[in-house]
């Protein structure tokens, strides 16, 4: 009997994990598709979109594993969906990166996404891997190392506001029970 409570619990559990993960993706999706703004600063200049603060919420309070697939499937899933099919495997790779280096540093040395300083540290670090991602895809798409340049500002202005507003979020999320 006691296999079989063990067995069920499991079961749950993993029941559970699969619901929240999925509706992680969901809110990152959204953030995304909703809510985003094209730049004008060059044909590749991007879009800055609300995607990026959600996915640095979702890695400080979930951790890294959560991070990670919620920004990998939540951004790919909206490239799919709204006409930047070419980014897909580019922003599943560089965004699941970053979600998981977010996560880890918050994280790091038990702070549990409750460190302010660790957690803007999580962020400014995932940056560049960010950046380097994208970079590396635009390269891929136009065959030019000169033209991915005009979508760094963009890039760089779409985390800053992710930053911004994920910060000040999860400080408050922290202080409900729920993820304490």
């Amino acid at each position: 009997m006691q296999t079989t409570t063990r067995s069920v619990s499991a079961s749950s559990d993993k029941t559970k994990d699969l619901i929240i993960t999925s509706l992680l993706i969901s809110l990152v999706f959204t953030a995304t598709f909703f809510i985003n703004i094209r730049l004008p600063i060059a044909a590749n200049g991007g879009l800055v979109h609300l995607g990026s603060a959600m996915l640095f919420i979702v890695a400080i309070l979930f951790g890294p594993k959560k991070g990670a697939i919620a920004g990998a499937f939540g951004m790919a899933l909206f490239d799919i969906l709204s006409g930047w099919t070419l980014w897909a495997p580019f922003t599943f790779i560089t965004r699941g990166i970053q979600g998981y280096i977010v996560g880890k540093i918050a994280r790091v040395n038990g702070k549990n996404g409750d460190s302010f300083i660790y957690n803007i540290i999580a962020v400014v670090v995932s940056i560049p891997f960010m950046l380097g991602g994208y970079y590396i895809c635009e390269r891929v798409l136009y065959g030019n190392w000169i033209i991915p340049l005009a979508s760094i500002p963009g890039n760089l202005v779409q985390n800053t506001v992710g930053l911004i507003i994920a910060i000040p979020v999860c400080i408050a999320l922290k202080k409900l029970s729920i993820f304490k």
